[in-house]
């Protein structure tokens, strides 16, 4: 979609998960200033630098209210996504189920794939307006090797709750799972949603391996650093996977993304969350009365094109030809949930190019 709409001004860019929103100065000063001293250009350590390590331990025990050791218990990864493999590939052999919710995010999904192992989709349903977990069919998974979920997820929005963490957590006790917990939009919530984190549920935190990044919180995409952590004993595999599949994150980046993540200032998190949520806001108002479901979080929601008559890859042409919309078909992105949707992202458009979102999809629809 990305390429179908290429470089024309005139078309409103709703398909991508960039952002137009500057990461914090901090990180771009301490970025450039390692570039300029040949701070980080090395391969060592392959796990990590330590100043980086140390903040995303310090990071996760303000979130979780849990000890991490930054050297046994946290490994530096090029990028969230990078980091979702080699936890795969240490928690799941060829042919194991892996639970994920029907829509998630693409790279979630086939990454299950190239592990070897087998996606068993539980659906999202749409329940007053908004995205719910079904946790009876999540209470009723198979034996698995992973429960691999987002929250915020992409592309729903969804936020889960107590109690969908709770259910996490029985499922992950009775089969022995691990939770693989994509932590990467965290603090992206809207309307005053309460953020629970799963390590704090239960017994949870024992099951639980955390994936984060500065791309999404921190509006660092091109950085490309993330993490992984968890409990010791699986970390040790984790940590080797890491360093043979990638060798090393970028040390340079590296370097950036730990002032991020110490800014007392907060590295401009809570303003950028009001401005996705004020971005949000005004396209749902702008889709008033349509199939659109409201997101509790993240940078994207969902617009069902079935429920107005077209297969959503059919809805999605005529969005760009007709109202010069590029917005991305769910047909990668999980079951027959995901498959009817569109996907919209405000994260990288401002309110004045949302205003005319309406006469733009109208004359899609015509």
């Amino acid at each position: 979609m990305a390429a179908a709409a290429g470089d024309d001004p005139d078309v409103l860019r709703l398909e991508n998960l960039d952002t137009d929103l500057a990461p914090p100065d901090v990180a771009v000063l301490a970025t450039v200033k390692a570039l300029a001293g040949g701070t980080g250009n090395s391969w060592l350590p392959l796990t990590g630098l330590p100043v980086l390590r140390e903040a995303v331990a310090a990071d996760l025990h303000r979130r979780t209210g849990r000890t991490y050791d930054p050297d046994g218990q946290v490994v530096i990864t090029s990028g969230g996504t990078a980091a979702v493999m080699p936890v795969l590939l240490s928690v799941a052999e060829p042919g194991d189920r892996v639970v994920l919710t029907d829509p998630t995010y693409a790279g979630l999904l086939q990454r299950v794939w190239l592990a070897g192992a087998r996606p068993s989709l539980v659906p999202l349903r749409v329940e007053k307006g908004h995205w719910r977990l079904d946790r009876e069919a999540l209470g009723q998974s198979p034996k698995a090797a992973a429960l691999l979920l987002m929250s915020p997820s992409m592309p729903s929005g969804v936020v889960l709750d107590h109690d969908d963490w709770q259910t996490v957590a029985q499922v992950c006790d009775r089969t022995g799972a691990y939770l693989v917990y994509d932590a990467a939009m965290e603090r992206v919530v809207f309307d005053g949603h309460p953020r629970i984190h799963p390590c704090r549920v239960d017994d949870l935190a024992e099951r639980t391996i955390v994936i984060g990044s500065v791309s999404k919180e921190y509006r660092m995409i091109g950085w490309r650093i993330g993490w992984i952590a968890g409990p010791a004993d699986i970390m040790r595999r984790i940590r080797m996977a890491v360093i043979y599949n990638t060798t090393v994150a970028s040390g340079f980046a590296q370097h950036g993304a730990a002032a991020a993540l110490t800014d007392p200032s907060g590295a401009g998190v809570p303003e950028a969350v009001r401005e996705y949520q004020l971005r949000h806001d005004v396209m749902l108002d702008q889709l008033a009365g349509l199939p659109v479901v409201r997101a509790a979080g993240g940078w994207s929601c969902l617009l069902d094109a079935e429920a107005l008559g077209m297969r959503a890859a059919l809805l999605s042409q005529r969005l760009l030809r007709r109202g010069r919309v590029a917005a991305t078909p769910m047909t990668a992105w999980g079951g027959a949930v995901a498959t009817r949707h569109v996907r919209l992202v405000f994260s990288n458009e401002p309110v004045s190019r949302l205003s005319d979102l309406r006469l733009r999809v109208e004359a899609a629809l015509a």
